[in-house]
């Protein structure tokens, strides 16, 4: 591995690898949320990373400049690091790929990102990820799973994969895993599409579900179940001055009882987004004055 620097080399035992980047794949913070909470679920320590001079556009994703303690500038650049746990409570050990999208040489990044899942001898990359849907925020996430290889699937019960179009890093890494002959299958949580900057911990909690099956171990979710109510709260309090949005959740609502066959229509959908968003940013910023 030419690019990825890794500081220790972790033996670990029938690891299963997660991978999770902020940006198109990470709608909500879904994903990224889920794969940290596995690595603060099992105390799990960096054993490398990229360095973001090779893969990022930084007039792209900027590095952020912040002030320490001692009143200091210190940049932090964006980041995909590699981080490793013993499981003592089930079969396998994990490795987890948390970071960024990258903008740049994406082959080459999934590539070295393969190439370690082989030498950590990885029996299954799983990647996580989240997406804009026409679902309502007052249902349970919907979680859909996918591996490009039939058999994967079938053993893991997924559908085969069968998408056309545009594809983020995860399409590239798991074509790339695929050729090594090493099993992989994406999970994707579905969150509502009116609502697209805020912190979704529903969705978040989904995928760990999906995950903790994965790797036949318990996940104490009560936190993040306590945040999805309170973010429910928080929406429907948004929606009560606005009657054309509660029709319009409504109408997502028995779309999603039917197995969301027929998508209502979104009125005035920059408004619609733009009022909920608001008024959730100004009800977590009244709650910080306080």
């Amino acid at each position: 591995m030419e690019y990825l620097r890794l500081e220790s080399f972790p033996e670990l035992r029938s690891p299963v690898l997660i991978c999770a980047f902020a940006g198109w794949n990470d709608a909500a913070g879904a994903a990224t949320g889920a794969a940290r909470f596995v690595v603060q679920r099992f105390g799990a320590r960096r054993f490398g990373g990229f360095d973001p001079e090779l893969f990022f556009d930084f007039r792209e994703v900027r590095p952020l400049v912040r002030l320490t303690v001692r009143g200091e500038r210190e940049i932090s650049w964006p980041q995909n690091d590699v981080f490793f746990a013993r499981n003592p409570t089930g079969p396998h050990d994990v490795a987890v790929l948390l970071g960024t999208e990258p903008n740049l040489r994406w082959r080459t990044f999934a590539g070295e990102v393969a190439e370690l899942a082989e030498r950590l001898g990885v029996e299954l990359v799983v990647s996580l990820g989240a997406l804009l849907a026409d679902v309502p925020h007052t249902r349970p996430v919907r979680v859909t799973g996918s591996a490009l290889d039939a058999a994967v699937a079938e053993r893991l019960g997924l559908q085969p994969s069968r998408y056309e179009g545009p594809t983020g890093i995860v399409g590239v890494l798991h074509t790339l895993l695929r050729e090594r002959g090493i099993p992989g299958a994406t999970l994707w949580a579905n969150v509502p599409h009116y609502l697209t900057s805020s912190q979704n911990p529903g969705a978040t909690a989904a995928l760990l579900r999906r995950v903790s099956e994965l790797l036949e171990v318990e996940f104490d979710l009560r936190e993040l179940d306590a945040a999805a109510l309170r973010f429910v709260a928080e929406v429907e309090g948004a929606l009560q001055a606005n009657p054309e949005a509660q029709e319009y959740v409504r109408r997502l609502e028995a779309a999603y009882e039917e197995g969301g066959q027929e998508q209502p229509q979104l009125p005035r959908g920059e408004d619609l987004v733009l009022d909920i968003e608001r008024f959730l940013r100004e009800q977590r910023e009244g709650g910080n004055a306080g």
